[in-house]
């Protein structure tokens, strides 16, 4: 059944998945419309399919199941149209001076004569320009919304799809719907897989399969892997695509011969990942066998300058690293907390800078850069701010800076945290060295893998090509940290220290272990550490500088659930701070947050410590919630690399609470080794326990 008519009244509307329901005016009647409707505001023309309903409480009702918009009929319809907020600059005042200046010759002016608007009073030729190209954009993109959501596409993923096919997208999709594997994120195969053989896509259809093949693939890729090995892939897309093996193979050759997929010794690549391997190990190996130009004569006698100037002693180890960073471009140092990886870098620098060398500081993320400034008095940018990834061209248009064509100005460049650093950005990074800079890696080999595919670090140390000095000595000051030795004692498969086996008085009371089953005791001891115990103990207020962490999602003492209840606790319900609910989640100003999937295309800006703008907001960038405009229907979330970015209320999928973590996504923040006011709580639920670390004077 179809329905072509007006929506008069929006009654209800789940901001996270769309569900609506409004009135709806047809030419002959008025009915309640109930269904997945994004992007629908009052005044919108819809051309409905569905079926009539009745609803035991609210009787007859037409159940959408697809939609698209068309262009509104009357002048009236086109007036509330284009006041309803959704084109920037345009609102009642405005829209009703466009139709009353042009009437029936409105859209036509909107589509192909916007510079006419500048004739009306307030909108000059620009803003005329910036009217039109909203107006046609958001037309286009809220057709292609209207035909994902049955492919179980949200509004960002329909976003994406617009972006890569432009106007076009439907007739492509409609062509081929499994192209939505290359062009969506996340997309459900399986869901496509049955829209398309619905309408008739036979099982061995080519396109089908391949497509199948490069999905398989994927899921090997989100689980952090850059390979998959042949015969297991077969087996799985026999039981995926219900197709012979032969088909498979036949598919699997076409692939290669289209340069999509890559095969080598039996396992099998996304070209995209076999590309940034070998070009990783491709570049590393120039910058390894390029002429050292950095090298600093009399090594040994300006560190012992360095130790006489600073008063320190640097151990063997530290001597070595040191050297073997001046005799090599390209070098790791690696070595668990407290081993001196602090005092290299910053020595480093020293040396270089002192003859004139330009040294850049880098980590993957904006808590490692910031920590990495904070120890070094040196600022530290994130990879992606370095590389310009995902960076506003002067048209706000995303771009990405070529780094062959437009190398890093740097002689040295260290780069901090490795074992979060993926395939992509390693690739990046070694694009945008010129053959004489000098490349530092730093980090903990023992840490968790990155999240995204590839483990870059641990790679390189085994690859045994680059130079690689381990650091085991703990110093005199971290060993005074339980922290510290405790975790070197888990690497090694030992316990913690527990009170009897304390010899040495001088320990800092820095990491506590309590023992407890019970589920909501635990529970009460985190509320009661964060509520006020770790600041009556040493002034910790936990929006600066305390982090709870706990395994899993689910359960009484999953982030879920501690989320809510310590929001409740930390920034309850006040008359001076606004909220919005979205789902079953309390969205409130001055709430604790975390981007939980990369954005590449978010618009940000920078006022500290000086201005610029960009795009790009990446998994784990934690932040504050300072602003919610329920007009707008935006956030502002201010992260704690100081840049600043809004958020319609439809992209705060993208967006959860932080004030509890899992611990994968606490690698991002480096937690073992915390800053020098921290405090992080971490809850144990596998095993109903509850572990506390404390670190005030690391």
């Amino acid at each position: 059944m179809e329905l072509t008519g007006e929506v008069k009244e929006i009654i209800y509307q789940n901001e996270v998945n769309s569900y609506t329901v409004a009135e709806f005016e047809t030419d002959e009647e008025e009915i309640t419309i109930v269904g997945y409707l994004p992007f629908i505001n009052v005044g919108d023309t819809l051309k409905l399919v569905g079926k009539i309903v009745t609803h035991q409480d609210y009787g007859e009702q037409f159940k959408v199941d697809t939609f698209e918009k068309t262009m509104p009929k009357s002048l009236s319809s086109l007036e509330r149209y284009l006041a309803n907020g959704t084109i920037k600059g345009v609102g009642p005042a405005t829209a009703k001076k466009i139709v009353d200046t042009f009437g029936e010759e409105t859209l036509h002016v909107l589509k192909f004569e916007p510079e006419k608007l500048s004739n009306i009073k307030g909108i000059n030729k620009e803003k005329a320009i910036a009217i039109s190209e909203t107006f046609l954009e958001n037309w286009e993109l809220w057709q292609i919304v209207g035909y994902l959501e049955k492919f179980g596409i949200g509004v960002q993923n329909a976003k994406n799809v617009y972006k890569k096919l432009g106007s076009n997208a439907i007739d492509e999709i409609e062509k081929n719907p499994y192209i939505l594997i290359d062009v969506a994120n996340n997309v459900d195969f399986k869901k496509i897989d049955k829209i398309a053989i619905e309408n008739g896509t036979s099982l061995d259809y080519a396109e089908r399969i391949k497509c199948g093949i490069k999905y398989a693939i994927n899921i090997a890729c989100t689980n952090g892997h850059c390979r998959v090995q042949k015969q297991n892939l077969i087996t799985f897309c026999r039981e995926l695509l219900n197709v012979t093996e032969e088909e498979i193979e036949e598919n699997i050759i076409t692939l290669k011969v289209l340069n999509q997929i890559v095969e080598e010794n039996d396992w099998l690549y996304l070209a995209a990942f076999y590309t940034a391997e070998q070009n990783i190990a491709e570049k590393t190996q120039v910058l390894i066998q390029s002429k050292n130009i950095k090298k600093i004569e009399n090594i040994k006698k300006e560190l012992k300058t360095i130790e006489k100037k600073s008063d320190i002693e640097l151990s063997e180890k530290q001597k070595e690293a040191i050297e073997a960073i001046n005799e090599n471009n390209v070098c790791i140092i690696t070595g668990g907390p407290g081993t001196g990886k602090t005092t290299i870098i910053k020595i480093v620098i020293e040396l270089y800078e002192k003859q004139g060398k330009k040294v850049v500081l880098c980590a993957p993320t904006g808590r490692a850069a910031k920590r990495m400034t904070e120890t070094t008095g040196k600022e530290a940018k994130t990879l992606h701010r370095l590389l310009e990834i995902g960076k506003q061209d002067e048209e706000n248009k995303l771009e990405t800076v070529d780094r062959e064509l437009a190398p890093l100005d740097a002689d040295v460049v260290i780069a901090d945290e490795m074992s979060m650093v993926d395939i992509f950005i390693m690739n990046y990074l070694v694009k945008a060295l010129y053959q004489g800079t000098k490349l530092v890696l730093v980090g903990d080999v023992d840490q968790l893998p990155s999240v995204g595919p590839g483990s870059i670090l641990k790679d390189m140390i085994n690859s045994e090509k680059i130079t690689t000095i381990t650091l085991n000595k703990i110093f005199r000051q971290a060993a005074k940290s339980k922290i510290i030795l405790n975790s070197h004692r888990v690497n090694e498969g030992e316990n913690f220290l527990k009170k009897e086996d304390i010899e040495n008085e001088e320990l800092n009371e820095d990491f506590f272990y309590i023992n407890e089953i019970n589920q909501e005791k635990i529970l009460h001891q985190v509320i009661t550490l964060c509520n006020g115990r770790l600041k009556n103990y040493g002034d910790y207020d936990f929006f600066k500088n305390i982090q709870v962490i706990t395994p899993t999602k689910k359960g009484m003492l999953g982030t879920k659930e501690l989320n809510k209840t310590l929001q409740k606790y930390l920034n309850p319900l006040q008359e001076s701070l606004l909220e919005k609910q979205i789902g079953d989640t309390i969205y409130r100003e001055q709430d604790r947050v975390m981007q939980i999937k990369n954005n590449y295309d978010i618009f940000w800006e920078r006022t500290n410590p000086e201005y610029e703008t960009g795009s790009g907001v990446f998994n784990g960038e934690l932040g504050t919630i300072i602003k919610i405009d329920d007009i707008e229907k935006v956030v502002k979330i201010k992260f704690d690399d100081e840049k600043e970015a809004w958020y319609s209320y439809q992209d705060l999928d993208q967006i959860e609470h932080s004030y509890a973590i899992t611990i994968h996504k606490a690698q991002r923040k480096r937690v073992w080794c915390c800053n020098n006011d921290s405090s992080t709580i971490i809850t144990n639920a596998a095993y109903k326990k509850l572990t506390i670390y404390r670190n005030d004077k690391s």
